[in-house]
């Protein structure tokens, strides 16, 4: 079988082009190609297929084998991967995922994508939606008391559940680790699990953020969480519409109006690594 190793701002993928490839047990393939010692190594692998609603479709899955709803990063590669591949000739582009259908502008240089805006859709903040389990009917700046430590969360889904908490410290010196497994695997607060995301507004325009994903751990970047992240700032007013996420693996430029109603938009790189061939 043919793969292509490809990541965005550090948050790396397993690319199967199944327009040419099948796979029997898709579960068990994530869970083989995922592992970083017995398999290729990555955050999960990302099947493209021919869409029913959009141009294409990705299956995105975890390396413990559980569906993702949708990838940021993931799908800024989707969007190099058939440019490049010549599956389509068009820089803007749709990709569905789970029934989800978003909106692709590419970057082109040199005949190859570079970088892509995507519109992610409008934010969710109806906990019952996200889900979350809170007082009220929204979890903004609601106080939660997790492993020991208060902190104040804000819950938004960018097509997955996420928490985002602003802390004082650089979340480089903070126990992600610890805290993020506690908050991923708190059914009792979270009953699908979430994406922990913890941050420190830098100023108006920057923010700094490590994010604990569900089914993964940390990741070096994660598109949704970058835009739920600035969603929860905006909505606690600690930042302007446009703002630039500083992650381990690199920077994203997000975009929010502040209006509900109106999406969120996400523009970053889109990488190759290698591409080869696996048994499987």
């Amino acid at each position: 079988m043919k793969f292509t190793k490809m990541h965005g701002c550090g948050n790396d993928y397993i690319y199967i082009d199944c327009t040419k490839e099948n796979i029997k047990d898709e579960k068990a393939a994530a869970k083989f190609l995922s592992d970083r010692h017995f398999g290729i190594g990555g955050d999960g692998i990302i099947l493209i297929k021919k869409g029913t609603n959009a141009d294409f479709e990705m299956v995105m899955y975890n390396p413990d084998g559980s569906r993702g709803a949708m990838c940021g990063n993931g799908i800024r590669c989707v969007a190099k991967y058939v440019y490049d591949n010549k599956l389509t000739d068009k820089t803007s582009i749709s990709i569905e995922s789970m029934g989800a259908v978003k909106y692709i502008d590419i970057t082109v240089e040199n005949g190859k994508a570079v970088s892509a805006r995507v519109d992610m859709g409008k934010p969710v903040l109806d906990a019952k939606l996200i889900p979350v389990i809170c007082a009220g009917e929204r979890a903004i700046n609601e106080k939660v008391n997790v492993g020991g430590r208060e902190f104040t969360m804000t819950c938004v889904s960018m097509g997955n559940p996420h928490a985002v908490m602003f802390i004082d410290e650089s979340p480089k010196d903070f126990d992600l680790n610890y805290y993020g497994a506690l908050f991923e695997s708190n059914t009792g607060i979270f009953p699908d699990r979430v994406n922990a995301e913890f941050a420190r507004v830098i100023d108006r325009k920057n923010i700094e953020m490590r994010v604990y994903e569900r089914g993964t751990g940390e990741t070096l970047a994660c598109g949704t969480g970058t835009c739920a992240t600035v969603v929860a700032a905006v909505l606690n007013g600690l930042v302007d519409n446009d703002v630039t996420v500083h992650l381990l693996g690199g920077d994203l430029d997000i975009s929010w109006s502040g209006n509900e109603e109106e999406s969120v938009f996400m523009s970053g790189p889109a990488t190759y690594v290698f591409t080869g061939d696996i048994d499987i």
